[in-house]
């Protein structure tokens, strides 16, 4: 466990320190090195000397040291396992995925460094050549969330480094250990000082102030709020940076009365209770089809209520704690509002002891009410009913978000229809887990712009370069 920041190859101690805790039982589990605008411009600089010799390397040189930080993260998935869970509260079995998924980038893009290939184009006279090149666009800063605290480091980090890029990373403050762990993994696997740089805070405004508006940083990546994107883009404004977000969702996860059920609910289960229902892909609104909606409920009533929570570190827990009490009071305000206009819970609905919130289902859900326009962050499942496709549509696309949606059902006519017509940047037909190293991440919308993982992941680290040639 490192507790230091880390800024070109060094581990640095700071006076100010702020604590980290373990939702599971409120216990601190470290001190961590709190850092200051002055500390962020020092990462900065130490990533703008690096990108002169990082850049230079052979992207066959750079996927080898990716190599080595990847199979080191896969030695290491228990211990790193451990100590996400211990600081994050998912349960180990998530945790562990999690490490394998963040590695799963590390190697894809290991192997895309090897790729950037550029054009040759038709010249528009016979005296001229035209040829494309694509070149790192330079310090990339990385801002990355609480919930998934390993592999959004990796899945911005890794194809940044593989363009030739360096990176500084501001972790959350409620999560700064795993971003650590992965610094010293990273200075095993061989990078040069100041390739990869990690700056903790308490308080993210000044460092993120830095990182978007100092001329050095040429890229910023976001995973996070859309309010707090909305103002990052602003602050970004001013130097024209190239940026990518990743921000809230609202995903509809539709079943149609052709769908398996069984399926169905088990698709469900996955994508609404992962990690306590605290995921940007996670099913916020469950619509189904008025004349399988009893059939339906009943089966997801059975599983939700066959849930164990618990310590993430146990065996068989399968919903840990919310990651703090803002989160638990968000879950039980949005109930609160649902139960006033009409819904009924017919599981759960209760806090539990600490930060635990009992896995619910709430039905007679409408669209007047706060839970149907609000990212729920917690483990609740809200299911409306619907009796047309054109209906249930309206509804999916009735919201401000566009990043993940849901849907099953077997008329393969109505499955393009519905997949062109839901404005998600991601659909995920009769599988409610979308998430891979190979394929695009991202939304629309409200939901940011910019795509992580697959070959299209890496173009935002990348300039495009057109060079005309005259030929005497």
């Amino acid at each position: 466990m490192k507790t230091q920041a880390y800024i070109n190859g060094q581990w640095l101690d700071k006076k100010s320190t702020f604590s980290v805790t373990n939702p599971y039982d409120g216990s601190d589990i470290a001190q961590v090195a709190d850092c200051d605008a002055e500390d962020a411009r020092q990462a900065i600089k130490a990533a703008h000397d690096a990108f002169q010799i990082w850049r230079n390397f052979s992207a066959g040189k750079r996927s080898r040291i990716l190599k080595n930080w990847c199979q080191l993260q896969l030695k290491n998935q228990k211990e790193l396992a451990q100590l996400l869970t211990t600081e994050q509260g998912k349960p180990l079995t998530e945790a562990i995925g999690e490490i394998r998924y963040g590695a799963s980038f590390v190697e894809w893009y290991a192997e895309e460094a090897r790729r950037i290939y550029g054009d040759v184009i038709p010249g528009h006279g016979r005296d001229k050549r035209i040829t494309v090149i694509k070149q790192p666009i330079g310090v990339v800063g990385a801002i990355t969330p609480w919930n998934f605290p390993s592999a959004m480091i990796t899945r911005k980090v890794a194809p940044a480094l593989a363009a030739g890029c360096t990176v500084v990373v501001k972790p959350s403050d409620l999560t700064p250990l795993s971003a650590l762990a992965l610094a010293e993994l990273a200075e095993e696997a061989g990078f040069p000082p100041g390739v990869f740089n990690v700056v903790t805070c308490k308080n993210p405004v000044a460092v993120g102030e830095v990182l978007t508006t100092d001329p050095r940083v040429k890229k910023i990546s976001f995973t996070g709020s859309t309010q707090v994107g909305k103002l990052l883009l602003k602050q970004s404004a001013d130097q024209v940076k190239k940026v990518s977000m990743e921000l809230g969702g609202n995903a509809p996860f539709i079943v149609f009365e052709d769908a398996n059920v069984e399926d169905a609910v088990k698709g469900c289960m996955a994508s609404k209770f992962r990690n306590a229902g605290q995921t940007c892909i996670c099913t916020n609104r469950i619509f189904v089809q008025e004349s399988i909606a009893d059939e339906f409920i009943k089966k997801l009533s059975e599983k939700i209520q066959a849930l164990k929570s618990g310590n993430g570190l146990e065996t068989g827990t399968e919903v840990g704690p919310l990651i703090n009490e803002a989160a638990i009071q968000k879950t039980a305000s949005l109930l609160a509002d649902a139960v006033s206009k009409g819904a009924k819970i017919t599981i759960g609905g209760k806090r539990q002891s600490g930060l635990f919130f009992q896995p619910t289902l709430i039905c007679d859900v409408s669209q007047k009410m706060d839970i149907f326009k609000t990212e729920i962050f917690g483990p609740v499942a809200a299911v409306y009913t619907f009796k047309t496709e054109e209906e249930v549509l309206q509804m999916a696309n009735d919201t401000e978000y566009g990043l993940a949606a849901y849907f099953y059902g077997r008329d393969y006519a109505r499955i393009w229809r519905v997949a062109e017509g839901l404005d998600y940047g991601m659909v995920g037909i009769n599988t409610g887990m979308i998430s891979t190293a190979v394929a695009p991440f991202g939304g629309v919308k409200e939901s940011g712009f910019g795509r992580e993982g697959s070959k299209y992941g890496i173009e935002d680290y990348l300039n495009i370069k057109y060079m005309c040639w005259e030929i005497q």
